[in-house]
């Protein structure tokens, strides 16, 4: 069983740049980026039929005023990332944005904006990836949410920050592109949620040149919003004292991965609350390191515990299916 997950709600983000304003269109160390993490240092971003998202290198390319020009700043600045401004268009609204850093090393950061119509009603989210925004820096972008015209965002499109998420770009998850000079893409999925159980799958493939050991279980970490390690959670080998028939069950195995291929391991858990006097644990990082010795690499399945304490982490499983 390798697992997929539905898009749940996800909690309060950390705080992990300074906020920041209008201002920075022509502030010292302003960089533009373009999709894909391409910075430029051309122009304020736009948004509309054209412009550039967070996907792309291409710098912003010009529109028509009443379509493309960001207004106004539209909503105030959370954990670093400021709304400068939004447009309709045909491709569906947008938003131009801002990402500061505050970080003593590169961060990479993967910011949820939601879209919202004038009256307030959720329309859509869409998650955007700014990699390696170096200490000190802001980097602006524009996101756009395909197939929401302006008809259904009430013609005014507004659009709200929804989750911050930051890690060291040396340890950011890599699930496909360029092979980390370790060898190895280590990432999680989006799993599934279902009566309260979560399963979230963590994957690895050999992208390197070398034969590929793994033999066990992978070593598991979580953190808090603040990066800090937990306390008080129970780290399982299998998943058996979770639930069955997950995928996190059965005998660790030797295995060795061939360039190209793969192999996962399962992550289980419950959400269910049932002490009154134990704050649930809600924990959006999991650093994860593949074997003994291995680089880290730090994963955000958004882990929400509750009041049970633990965590099953099954053995690591070839992926005959890849």
């Amino acid at each position: 069983m390798r697992p997929t997950r539905h898009n749940r709600p996800t909690r309060h983000t950390v705080p992990a740049a300074v906020a920041v304003g209008l201002l920075l269109f022509t502030g010292c160390g302003t960089e533009q980026l373009g999709a894909g993490g391409g910075v430029a240092t051309s122009a304020p971003p736009v948004c509309g039929p054209g412009a550039p998202s967070a996907g792309s290198s291409a710098a912003p390319s010009s529109a028509t005023a009443s379509e493309a020009a960001p207004q106004a700043s539209v909503s105030p600045a959370k954990d670093g990332v400021a709304i400068l401004g939004t447009a309709g268009g045909g491709a569906g609204p947008c938003a131009a944005y801002s990402v500061t850093s505050q970080e003593t090393v590169p961060y990479t950061y993967v910011v949820t904006f939601s879209f919202l119509s004038d009256s307030g009603q959720a329309l859509g989210n869409v998650t955007e990836t700014v990699p390696a925004v170096a200490p000190g820096r802001t980097v602006r972008g524009t996101v756009t949410a395909s197939g929401l015209h302006g008809d259904a965002a009430g013609g005014s499109p507004r659009v709200r920050v929804l989750t911050v998420r930051g890690v060291p770009t040396a340890e950011a998850p890599v699930a496909g592109g360029t092979c980390p000079p370790s060898g190895v893409r280590v990432y999680a999925d989006e799993g599934d949620a279902a009566m309260g159980l979560r399963v979230v799958g963590l994957h690895l493939e050999n992208c390197g040149t070398r034969p590929y050991p793994l033999d066990g279980y992978p070593r598991v970490e979580l953190r808090d919003e603040d990066r800090d390690r937990v306390s008080g959670v129970s780290i399982l080998q299998g998943g058996a004292a979770v639930a069955t028939g997950t995928g996190a069950d059965g005998p660790p195995r030797s295995i060795v991965l061939k360039t190209g291929e793969r192999a996962y391991a399962t992550l289980v858990w419950r959400n269910t609350v049932a002490s009154v006097t134990n704050e649930p644990v809600n924990a959006p990082y999991a650093r994860v390191w593949a074997k003994p010795g291995a680089a880290p690499v730090m994963v955000t399945p958004e882990f929400d515990l509750g009041t049970t304490g633990k965590l099953g982490v099954g053995p690591w499983k070839k992926d005959e299916a890849r």
